[in-house]
C-alpha cells in the first residue's frame, strides 16, 4: 500500500503521507524499541489538528487528544500482560468509534483487534533514516473481538 525510506527530519511528510494512504482511523505500529513510532505518532497528531505535547503513554497505557475533526487515542501496550487486561480497562470501547487510534506494542491484545486496522512497520535503516511500510487489513481473527471471550 505504502512503502517508503525517509530522514527523521522528513517525519510530517511522512504522517501526511499516512493520512493520505490510511483506509482505517485504527493504526497499529510495530517496530523496535527506539525506532520512532511514538516520533511517528507525535506528527500524525499535529497533522491531525492537535498542538498537545504528545508523549508515550507507557504508564498510563493510553492518552487522548482532540483533533480537529475527532479525538485521537494513543496506546503503548507494552506493559499490558494479556488481552483481559486490555478488556478489563475497556480497550475494545475505544476500538469501535468514529475516533483516531494509534497503538504501539499490538501484538500485546492482537485478538481484540479490529479487522479493517492498518499496520505499519518501522525499521532501522541508519542512524538518522527509517523504512516504513503501510498495510491495510491486517486480518488476525474472523470473529468479533466480543465472541471471542464470550462477555
Amino acid at each position: 500500500m505504502l512503502e517508503i525510506t525517509y530522514e527523521i527530519e522528513d517525519i510530517d511528510t511522512v504522517a501526511k503521507q499516512i493520512l493520505d494512504h490510511a483506509t482505517s482511523k485504527t493504526i497499529a505500529f510495530n517496530g523496535d524499541i527506539g525506532v520512532g513510532k511514538t516520533t511517528l505518532i507525535k506528527s500524525l497528531v499535529k497533522c491531525l489538528g492537535c498542538d498537545d505535547d504528545v508523549s508515550s503513554p507507557t504508564f498510563s497505557i493510553v492518552n487522548e487528544y482532540l483533533g480537529n475533526e475527532a479525538s485521537i487515542f494513543h496506546f503503548d501496550l507494552y506493559r499490558i500482560n494479556d488481552e483481559e487486561e486490555a478488556l478489563n480497562f475497556g480497550f475494545e470501547d475505544y476500538l469501535y468509534t468514529s475516533n483516531w487510534v494509534f497503538i504501539e506494542w499490538p501484538e500485546n491484545a492482537e485478538n481484540l483487534l479490529p479487522e479493517d486496522i492498518n499496520s505499519i512497520e518501522i525499521s532501522y535503516k541508519n542512524k538518522t533514516s527509517r523504512s516504513l511500510k503501510l498495510s491495510q487489513n491486517m486480518i488476525l481473527t474472523q470473529k468479533k473481538p466480543i465472541e471471542q471471550h464470550n462477555i
